[in-house]
């Protein structure tokens, strides 16, 4: 007897955990889209002008004025680095530059415009 009166709130706990978990399944696959398209316009944002990566990604360890700070000065970086080594420095990193710090799109940009800096 007792056992039949159990049942029903047995059968309700477990519809209610498979609610909660369908509904936790749902956000989730929510969130990620809407993350998806959050770092889609993050990503078109960074590849602007050399000027504009330089200023969002670069500046705090290279300088407002390219003198250097954490990161080496890089006024005449085009006198001491070829096209070739600048821009695999932008593509790889070097010493405690991390890669993807420039946006793909914009790596032959950024070389040529280091290139030049005086």
């Amino acid at each position: 007897m007792k056992r039949n009166a159990v049942f029903p709130y047995l059968l309700i706990m477990v519809f209610g955990i498979g609610l909660i978990v369908a509904l936790s399944i749902i956000g989730v696959n929510d969130s990620k889209e809407a993350g998806g398209e959050e770092s889609k316009k993050e990503s078109t944002a960074e590849a602007g002008s050399p000027e504009e990566i330089y200023a969002q990604n670069c500046i705090s360890c290279h300088g407002e004025n390219y003198e250097g700070a954490m990161g080496p000065e890089l006024k005449n970086v085009g006198e001491r680095l070829s096209a070739d080594e600048i821009k695999d420095v932008l593509q790889n990193g070097r010493g405690a530059m991390p890669k993807g710090l420039v946006p793909a799109e914009s790596i032959d940009a950024m070389t040529e415009w280091l290139s030049s800096l005086k």
